[in-house]
């Protein structure tokens, strides 16, 4: 059994040393631009970069996160290289990083107009999001409504009724809320809540809508609707929407409409 298991011992470590030796062979065989993409995929950036400083990619995501933590400054030197080798592919997530980490509305939109005129044929998507859609918050944090209209309306057509972001018909409620069209805000809110029912922004919304055109009850009715459904709210671990909810203003909200 000794033997057996000294013999097994060292089949296992020869056939270690084959592998090592094989994957040593063929990792001398790839070219550093090879080497720097697969090292891409292993998170190894910095490693990625001194193989190939033209590696968009690496630059790209070496960024991440520095802008998660809010080291814009460190987190540009990188992603503004990557915007610098291949602008169509990293354009999106600059203007998206200006938009929901920096609130830099002017400069996200400069990046979101260059992305658009380098892809004419394409509607698109930065960092999964509708291209107007994001135009849309950015008008919104402007405060530039009827610019934000437009927007969200574009982003409405492009996607179609049914797939469109939820919070484009939120957006919409809250720019004509801000413009002091209350009916037409309702209705914009509704057509959120025709989609999904469990959207208390929507509920918010109507609630202040009603406050200010003089409907207590109705205001009351979905002021509670928004309590009951504020676990489905808008949030992010990273960012803050800009029309994100809290409970606390809800039930601030709540107790003006007792008095």
């Amino acid at each position: 059994m000794k033997k057996f298991f000294k013999y097994l011992l060292i089949g296992l470590g020869s056939l270690i040393l084959l592998v090592a030796i094989g994957i040593t062979i063929w990792w001398n065989t790839r070219t550093d631009t090879e080497k720097s993409d697969l090292l891409v995929g292993a998170h190894a950036y910095e490693k990625a970069i001194e193989l190939n400083q033209d590696n968009s990619d690496a630059w790209m995501e070496r960024s991440v996160s520095f802008n998660k933590a809010g080291d814009f400054k460190k987190g540009f030197e990188y992603l503004d290289k990557a915007v610098e080798l291949e602008p169509e592919k990293h354009l999106g997530y600059r203007g998206w990083i200006r938009l929901r980490k920096m609130r830099d509305y002017d400069k996200a939109l400069i990046d979101f107009a260059r992305l658009d005129s380098l892809t004419p044929n394409v509607v698109d998507a930065p960092w999964g999001e509708d291209i107007d859609f994001l135009r849309g918050e950015c008008y919104y944090g402007k405060r530039d409504y009827q610019k934000a209209i437009e927007l969200f309306n574009r982003n409405i057509k492009n996607q179609k009724e049914d797939w469109a972001d939820i919070h484009s018909f939120v957006y919409l409620g809250l720019c004509e809320y801000e413009l002091g069209n209350y009916e037409k805000a309702i209705s914009e809110f509704q057509r959120a809540l025709k989609q999904s029912k469990n959207i208390p922004e929507s509920y918010f919304g109507i609630a202040k809508s009603y406050q200010k055109l003089g409907q207590i009850e109705k205001a009351t009715e979905n002021i509670l609707k928004t309590e009951e459904n504020i676990d489905y709210k808008r949030d992010d671990v990273y960012n803050e929407f800009l029309n994100e909810i809290y409970l606390s203003e809800v039930l601030e909200f709540k107790q003006t409409l007792g008095k």
